[in-house]
């Protein structure tokens, strides 16, 4: 089982920018796919961006052009850099690994361990 840690949500205007952090352990497979995913009261768990073993990223549209994925691996931190957030974007941000997968995906079920969390607010 992986383990993953979250940190970095919080409060950030309309317009503005957060970086999340994902701290991953554990690890037993070569291959994997490290996702960033949301959940907003109400809504079904989105797929944001993911990032493989393999250095393939993947963006929802909906992101693209505003969020970057990136990895540092000394660190076994991944992180998602939020750019231009929008009031609509308030929720959970979800930190989650699938393993023995080479490739990306951005479907939720597919994804094996996730993190507990760590809350965006977006104010207007």
């Amino acid at each position: 089982q992986v383990q993953l840690v979250e940190s970095g949500g919080g409060l950030v205007q309309a317009g503005g920018s957060l970086r999340l952090s994902c701290v991953a352990s554990g690890f037993t497979d070569h291959f994997y796919v490290i996702g960033w995913f949301r959940q907003a009261p109400g809504k079904e768990r989105e797929g944001l961006s993911c990032i493989s073993s393999n250095e393939i990223t993947q963006y929802a549209d909906s992101v693209k052009g505003r969020f970057t994925i990136s990895r540092d691996a000394a660190k076994n931190t991944v992180y998602l850099q939020m750019n231009s957030q929008k009031p609509e974007e308030n929720a959970l941000y979800y930190c989650t690994a699938l393993e023995g997968y080479s490739g990306t995906t951005l479907t939720a079920y597919l994804y094996d361990d996730w993190g507990k969390g760590t809350q965006v607010t977006v104010s207007s």
